[in-house]
C-alpha cells in the first residue's frame, strides 16, 4: 500500500513531466511555424518572379538602388561599363550536381552606386583553382532581373576574402563587397538575362541550392507531428500513472 508521501511524489513527477513535455512540444511547434513561414515567403517570391518574368516590362537600371524596392523584383534594361574592379565569386554553388561558383562583376550605370551583375555559373576543378572572369570592355547593353541578394545563410566567419585579383565570397554580403572595392554598391543584384551573349551558363532560378516551398511544408508537417506525438505520449503516460496510483491508494 503506497504511503501518502509516495503518492505526492508521483503526482509531482507527473507535473514535472508535463512541464517538460509542453516545453518540447512548444519547441517542435515553433520549428513547424518557422518552416511554414519560409514556405509562404518562398511561394510569394516565386509568384512575384513569375509575374515579372511574364510581363518583362523593362525599367531603367537606376531602379537598382531605389529605397522602396530593395526587397522587390524588377525587370530592367540599360547600358553601362564594367569597372576595373576585382571579379567576385560566390563559393559553394551547385548546378546539376556539379560544384562551382557564381561569377559577378561590377557595372557602372552612371548612378552613384555600382551594380553587381551576376554573369553566371562556372565549375570548379578538383584542386579548387578559381576560374578567370574576364571583364567585358566598352559600353554594354544589359537586361535582366533585379533581385535582392541571395540569402546569406549562416553568418559564420568573414563573408569575403581576397584570392589574387578575385574576391571570393562564402556568402552574399553586398556591404563586404562595397568595403572591398571602396565604392557604393547598389542594394539589389542584376541577374543577367540568359538570352544575352555576355557571361556564362545561367538561369533565373531564384531558389538554387535551397529548399522549395513544398519541402518547407513537408518539414513543417513533420515538426507539428512530433509536437503532437510528444503530447499524446505524455497523456498516455499520465493516464497509466494515475491508474497505478488509484490501485495503490487505500
Amino acid at each position: 500500500m503506497a504511503s501518502h508521501g509516495a503518492v505526492v511524489s508521483r503526482k509531482s513527477g507527473l507535473a514535472a513531466g508535463w512541464v517538460l513535455a509542453l516545453l518540447v512540444a512548444a519547441g517542435f511547434a515553433r520549428l513547424g511555424l518557422w518552416q511554414s513561414e519560409r514556405a509562404v515567403e518562398k511561394q510569394a517570391l516565386l509568384e512575384a518572379a513569375d509575374h515579372v518574368l511574364t510581363s518583362r516590362q523593362a525599367r531603367p537600371l537606376a531602379m537598382a538602388d531605389a529605397p522602396d524596392r530593395r526587397q522587390e523584383l524588377d525587370w530592367v534594361a540599360g547600358q553601362g561599363r564594367f569597372v576595373e574592379a576585382p571579379a567576385v565569386l560566390l563559393d559553394n554553388q551547385m548546378r546539376e550536381g556539379r560544384p562551382g561558383v557564381r561569377a559577378y562583376r561590377l557595372l557602372d550605370t552612371g548612378q552613384a552606386s555600382w551594380l553587381l551583375v551576376e554573369l553566371g555559373w562556372l565549375p570548379l576543378p578538383p584542386d579548387r583553382r578559381l576560374p578567370a572572369v574576364a571583364r567585358p570592355g566598352g559600353e554594354v547593353d544589359v537586361a535582366g532581373l533585379l533581385a535582392p541578394p541571395r540569402s546569406a545563410g549562416l553568418r559564420l566567419g568573414e563573408p569575403l576574402g581576397s584570392r589574387g585579383d578575385t574576391l571570393l565570397m562564402v556568402r552574399m554580403d553586398l556591404q563586404a563587397v562595397q568595403d572591398a572595392v571602396g565604392h557604393p554598391v547598389a542594394s539589389r543584384v542584376l541577374r543577367l538575362d540568359p538570352a544575352l551573349p555576355l557571361g556564362f551558363e545561367r538561369d533565373l532560378d531564384l531558389l538554387p541550392n535551397t529548399l522549395p516551398p513544398e519541402k518547407h511544408r513537408g518539414y513543417a508537417l513533420q515538426w507539428f507531428g512530433l509536437a503532437a506525438a510528444v503530447l499524446v505520449t505524455a497523456l498516455l503516460l499520465t493516464v497509466r500513472a494515475l491508474r497505478r496510483t488509484r490501485r495503490t491508494e487505500p
